[in-house]
């Protein structure tokens, strides 16, 4: 029996050229990405001289070297089956509302399409994107380094690929502050005009770049906000939306260097107690069940 592509645990490239909709001469390899998502296979999409490059090395000035083939596309297999057209279509309207607020300055963006997919039980459509591939660092707002340690890390990291070789950690801090900054209130913006917020809290859902800026790329949970109400879980039974606005609040702290938080409106259930105490409680039963997850933010007190 073939597995639906949806199901399997990891996918190859193998799997990929045996789907339906990709041309069997395709020049390209898919090389399953390091980061799994838990809603999308996320494959990098690399050019099979550049594999061949890594594999067998190129000589410069007398030195072997084996450069590691970098993606020109990184592609996505949504995994939860749709039903109907609409529900896919549902799907995209999401994205599309994030790109709205976010792209181009701080999204990769991703061109979603659906296709027939001829699986195990027939034909059935199935929602992928091509997305930009964004060389960066992830930022991980549940880090608890001090703004200026971990901004230091982050220029550590990054700065082989700075354009400016000369640019010292404090003028690169500052404009990852003044970027973070328009980052925020841009995701600001749509959370108090549409009700939604994307994961901000996955581990690796956000990366940033040499130049300084902040990119979402994850949009495969995009959560609506209940602001003193109910609180919203997504398909996998995880507080997505409390959890990314507590995410905002620790990227403001912490790269933004906001302070007077705690008078935002939009941070005013992170420190109410009833509400924290239900949002831990969710958070528990969530890991009890998948206790060997990729892509979220271990469990904090």
């Amino acid at each position: 029996m073939v597995e639906n592509i949806r199901d399997k645990k990891f996918v190859s490239h193998k799997d990929v050229r045996k789907l339906n909709f990709i041309k069997a001469a395709s020049p390209y390899v898919f090389r399953r990405h390091h980061r799994q998502g838990l809603r999308s296979h996320i494959l990098e999409v690399l050019r099979s001289s550049d594999v061949e490059c890594e594999r067998t090395g190129t000589v410069v000035n007398g030195i072997r070297w084996f450069p590691k083939a970098e993606p020109v596309r990184m592609f996505r297999i949504f995994r939860t089956p749709l039903k109907t057209l609409e529900n896919a279509l549902s799907e995209i309207r999401r994205v599309k509302i994030v790109e709205r607020f976010l792209a181009p300055d701080f999204l990769a963006k991703s061109s979603e399409f659906i296709v027939d997919y001829l699986g195990p039980d027939g034909w059935e459509p199935l929602l992928c994107g091509f997305q930009t591939y964004e060389k960066g660092e992830i930022v991980d707002p549940w880090t608890l380094l001090d703004r200026q340690t971990y901004g230091d890390a982050l220029f550590e990291a990054l700065k082989s690929s700075i354009r400016d070789p000369d640019i010292s950690p404090a003028p690169w801090r500052s404009m990852v502050q003044s970027k973070a900054a328009a980052f925020i209130a841009c995701v600001k913006d749509m959370i108090r005009q549409t009700g939604y917020v994307p994961d901000l809290a996955g581990i690796g859902n956000l990366v940033i770049t040499p130049d300084g800026a902040i990119k979402l790329v994850d949009i495969n949970n995009i959560s609506k906000v209940c602001f003193h109400s109910e609180i919203p879980l997504d398909d996998r039974g995880y507080p997505v939306g409390d959890k990314s606005i507590e995410a905002l609040y620790l990227l403001e702290r912490k790269l933004a260097g906001g302070t007077a938080l705690k008078k935002d409106p939009i941070y005013s259930d992170l420190f109410n107690p009833k509400r924290k105490a239900a949002v831990r409680e969710h958070e528990t039963r969530f890991y009890q069940k998948k206790k060997h997850l990729d892509g979220y933010p271990a469990f904090r007190k």
